[in-house]
């Protein structure tokens, strides 16, 4: 396996900041509006994104919430592994908000599609707008396509772009990982 860092620091933190000033420039106050994050990853960007909005909004209630999609993903069934949720904490209601979905790396489009499912459970939202760190975007299975890119990554389906947050894995980091085995 071959790496190679596509996103690092300074940049990693100036992209989380360029991304807060978009949302800002749409949503305004966010009287109307509310952040999930889905479980596991993208609540670490959505936990920055919140942070970093209050900082720059110290006055305002910027509600956000964490949604774990394990259940309403198509191939939960596929797996022989035992699979283990995370938790779903979401306290406000969405009913008629403008809700601002984020994850870290866009791919496939299933994990959002599980995660407007899963979403329905707490109302019925008058907009849902898509925030991602990373859009790989020539690897949709499905139509989607977000409103706020952190970073586009034409890839291919044998590389992987994994997002290492500080959290974690000690360091802010983006890195696109190539497979050199070569297959017979």
């Amino acid at each position: 396996m071959k790496q190679g860092i596509i996103l690092g620091n300074p940049k990693f933190d100036i992209t989380i900041k360029r991304l807060c000033h978009q949302l800002i420039e749409t949503h305004n106050d966010f009287s109307d509006s509310v952040l999930i994050g889905l479980q596991p990853r993208g609540t670490f960007l959505a936990k920055r994104i919140h942070e970093q909005l209050k900082a720059l909004l110290p006055k305002k209630d910027i509600k956000l919430g964490n949604l774990d999609v394990t259940f309403f993903r198509d191939d939960f069934r596929t797996s022989e592994k035992l699979l283990i949720a995370n938790s779903t904490s979401i306290d406000f209601i969405i009913e008629n908000k403008k809700v601002i979905l984020i994850d870290d790396v866009l791919y496939t489009g299933r994990t959002i599609r599980a995660g407007l499912d899963a979403m329905l459970a707490f109302g019925r939202p008058s907009k849902v707008e898509l925030l991602v760190l990373i859009d790989r975007r020539y690897t949709r299975h499905l139509p989607i396509e977000p409103d706020f890119i952190g970073l586009q990554v034409d890839s291919i389906s044998s590389e992987k772009v994994i997002v290492k947050w500080k959290e974690t894995e000690g360091k802010d980091e983006v890195v696109l990982v190539k497979d050199t085995k070569v297959k017979k």
